[in-house]
């Protein structure tokens, strides 16, 4: 399972070798201070975890901890406890402009980035490290999994079914009283857990705002904040509606997303993979966890999706340099297109046009389309140049 790992090594490592200060994003307990630490052992450096208040009281003078450590790199893990140290780290990284100084880690990116990029301008480089991926795990019984328990390597690797689930209810919990607070919000966890189930009873389909304020007990202009809140701490994704020149009638909502499988699967009350396959959310949470995986492969790539007013949909939609890729999610081991995959597909004249189910192996349903399991459109993505 360190196939992703072992590619965001090497891109860290690039970034610390042109820029002073890198920073690692992604949401809680995802690895990024394991990945941080195995880098760690290759040269001179010093780690603070600032959930300990020992390795905070170390930065309360800053510019004597730099003196002390400047021939080191200096890794600061959870750096939004202390957005005003963007200031200091400033200074330090004037005074002497060497590449690879700084490797901070941050769990939510909201607050990150804003201080950082107020602060770092020009200093920083930013990457995003995900959960676990398909392209990670191999053979069939590992990727159900996968897909049951979400990528969080505690859940994953969690000895059975219900310990995986107490730990991501844990999680849930720990985001809730812990986490949102820390950020600045000061939304009581009963009312955002709400919000969370709402959300995950809605998870991928319209993004109706009125219907779930409604429901939320709250206005739009509350929920909008909420929403930037779980998207900018790596829970939620709104995916938008892509920009096209069909000459139809075009949905213009977003969809969304709870971002982890486990998590949403979590919050539906799915127990293990049996009750999963009964559900009647199965198949958008099949779409769901496709979509995350591929966007998590190659992040570059301009998504959205279409949808006609009478229907009609391509469930993914990835352009990039006048090229397009287009994607269909069917829960089944001998899928078909649905209702207008192939009048939009040709519409658009796609390089590519994949059926992402979960079947053993890769095939040409017909010319031009292609049938995948995940993982495989996954690489094939990544491949793309």
């Amino acid at each position: 399972m360190d196939y992703i790992r072992r590619v965001m090594e090497k891109e860290v490592a690039k970034a610390l070798a042109r820029t002073p200060a890198v920073a690692i994003l992604g949401p809680r307990q995802c690895g990024k201070s394991t990945l941080a630490k195995r880098m760690l052992t290759e040269r001179t450096s010093v780690f603070l975890d600032l959930q300990r208040q020992s390795d905070v009281n170390k930065l309360a003078d800053p510019e004597l901890f730099f003196s002390r450590h400047r021939q080191e790199l200096v890794c600061l893990d959870e750096i939004q406890r202390l957005p005003n140290f963007f200031a200091a780290m400033r200074s330090e990284i004037d005074l002497d402009r060497r590449p690879g100084r700084f490797l901070i880690l941050g769990s939510a990116s909201r607050d990150l980035i804003r201080q950082s990029s107020e602060s770092l301008a020009g200093r920083i480089a930013y990457l995003d490290l995900t959960p676990i991926l398909a392209v990670e795990v191999t053979g069939t019984p590992r990727a159900e999994v996968l897909w049951e328990r979400g990528g969080f390597p505690e859940s994953l690797s969690a000895s059975d079914a219900g310990a995986s689930l107490d730990w991501r209810m844990d999680y849930i919990r720990t985001y809730l009283e812990r986490d949102v607070p820390q950020l600045g919000f000061t939304m009581p966890p009963p009312q955002l857990n709400r919000l969370w189930l709402l959300l995950a009873h809605s998870h991928g389909q319209m993004l109706n705002k009125a219907k779930i304020a409604d429901a939320a007990g709250m206005n739009v202009r509350t929920l909008d904040r909420h929403l930037h809140l779980l998207e900018q701490s790596y829970m939620l994704r709104t995916l938008p509606p892509a920009e096209s020149n069909l000459k139809k009638r075009l949905v213009k909502s977003p969809k969304v997303y709870i971002r982890d499988s486990g998590l949403l699967h979590a919050l539906l009350g799915i127990g293990d993979y049996d009750h999963l396959l009964g559900h009647p959310s199965k198949g958008s949470s099949w779409e769901g966890f496709c979509v995350e995986n591929l966007l998590a492969t190659a992040p570059k790539w301009r998504p959205g999706f279409i949808r006609t007013g009478n229907g009609a949909e391509l469930d993914l939609v990835l352009e990039r340099g006048g090229k397009t890729h287009v994607y269909e999610f069917k829960l089944s081991t001998a899928p078909k297109a649905g209702r207008g995959f192939h009048e939009l597909a040709a519409e658009l004249n796609p390089a590519s046009a994949t059926i992402v189910a979960p079947v053993e192996n890769s095939y040409e349903l017909q010319k031009g389309v292609f049938v995948m399991p995940l993982a495989d459109a996954c690489r094939k993505l990544a491949e793309t140049p």
